[in-house]
């Protein structure tokens, strides 16, 4: 959060599964229209927040399986785990307030007495988390009365069923909507409260999530029958909570266009992106329009044809250089011209591009210097570069688009090409 130094203009705070990752979709096309629009229009000063039932191991598996952004904040083991950035540093303040009326030994104890009640897998079990599965027909009762047996030994629990198999046992002050309660709280004391916060969920987990004041909700399309029925009976009325019509990330693209949030247009959703009459140079938004260019070449999804071509030399600055990954330099220009023969050779493939952390900064009056981690998915394998680049808006006009000076690029350790030839730009 010291990212930012003022209030964030939106913080959208998200669940994974079958909410902004949707695992019915093989191409991940929702997820990459988020990504786009994400980086594009929202990065540079607003706050990505994953609020997730997952542990840190399941996170960091999911991470690996699917072309997910780099949030701010991850909210893990349905709220009992709040971290910060790319490296995931704990709350300790927050482990320290769930420590209050919990004892997880006592817990332990008191469920061993439930014979319906089956263990999650020892990575789901937390700190301040004890997760087990219990079939639908049984979890109503067994709630009930543990519920009771652990408040005779003095313990202030919260015990939730999602998915229709999952019960999660926490301290009374956990959860994902305490979690959110607290990072508003935390951040206001900063003078940072974001000034529109948006909630996405489909299952019973997320609920509490639409109970926080001047929180905007949406419920995904493909939302399970326990949160509906919670929507049903505790916030139908509540204008600033919608179901969304469309599936997962793309129920979240509806919202902030519903509530009127901000962009709700996704570069991927615009056919020709010379068309996209831009106000102001956006740097962030001519890096996601640049590659999403490039993946489209490389797909056969644009015609193959020399216009194309020089209108990319135009927007290179003629002395310009690329730094390959490799360590090897060479001109933008000829960077430019490879680019012919390699229209195409993905066509057919599962292959996508996505930028992750797009962060611009102003270096002079007509420069910026925008970092970023540029990831390549081609079937099951996927590398990824740290790159910088050197943008300027020096003798051109909006209309033109910025003109790109430098581009460095080094590997991202654990990610590399294992073929650096076919790595471009």
């Amino acid at each position: 959060m010291d990212r930012l130094t003022s209030a964030a203009r939106l913080m959208i705070v998200s669940d994974l599964d079958y909410t902004m990752v949707d695992h019915h979709d093989s191409e991940n096309l929702s997820l990459l229209r988020f990504n786009a629009l994400w980086e594009a229009n929202y990065r540079e000063n607003s706050l990505l927040v994953f609020s997730t039932g997952r542990s840190p191991t399941l996170y960091k598996e999911l991470r690996k399986e699917k072309p997910m952004l780099t949030p701010d904040i991850t909210i893990m083991s349905v709220g009992t785990e709040i971290t910060y950035g790319y490296s995931m540093f704990p709350d300790d303040d927050w482990e320290a307030f769930l420590n209050d009326k919990w004892d997880r030994r006592i817990v332990t104890e008191e469920t061993k007495k439930f014979r319906e009640l089956t263990l999650q897998s020892e990575t789901e079990q937390r700190p301040h988390k004890v997760s087990f599965y219990v079939q639908k027909d049984k979890a109503q009762d067994i709630m009930k009365t543990l519920s009771k047996r652990l408040e005779e030994r003095g313990l202030d629990v919260k015990i939730i069923y999602s998915g229709g198999m999952a019960l999660d046992i926490l301290p009374q002050g956990a959860g994902k909507g305490q979690a959110l309660a607290y990072l508003l709280k935390k951040l206001k004391s900063e003078g940072k409260l974001p000034n529109n916060t948006l909630a996405c969920g489909d299952s019973g987990n997320d609920a509490e999530l639409f109970s926080i004041p001047d929180v905007y909700g949406v419920m995904v399309a493909n939302a399970q029958e326990e949160l509906l029925q919670w929507h049903a009976a505790n916030a139908k009325d509540n204008p600033k909570v919608i179901h969304a019509t469309e599936r997962c990330a793309a129920g979240i693209i509806q919202a902030i266009g519903h509530f009127n949030l901000g962009p709700s247009t996704s570069p991927r959703d615009i056919t020709d992106m010379s068309d996209c009459k831009m106000e102001n140079f956006v740097p962030a938004y001519e890096i996601a329009k640049f590659y999403l260019f490039f993946e489209k070449w490389r797909r056969g999804e644009i015609e193959n044809s020399d216009l194309y071509l020089s209108n990319l030399k135009a927007v290179c600055r003629p002395s310009g250089t690329f730094v390959h990954p490799s360590g090897v330099e060479k001109s933008l220009e000829e960077c430019v011209n490879t680019l012919k023969k390699c229209h195409g050779d993905k066509k057919g493939k599962q292959y996508r591009i996505w930028v992750d952390q797009v962060l611009p900064t102003q270096v002079g009056s007509d420069s910026w210097l925008v970092s970023f981690k540029k990831w390549e998915l081609c079937g099951e394998e996927r590398q990824c570069c740290i790159t910088t680049v050197l943008l300027s808006s020096k003798n051109v006009t909006v209309a033109d688009g910025l003109t790109w000076t430098h581009v460095h690029q080094t590997w991202l350790q654990g990610v590399e090409s294992l073929d650096s030839t076919t790595w471009f730009f």
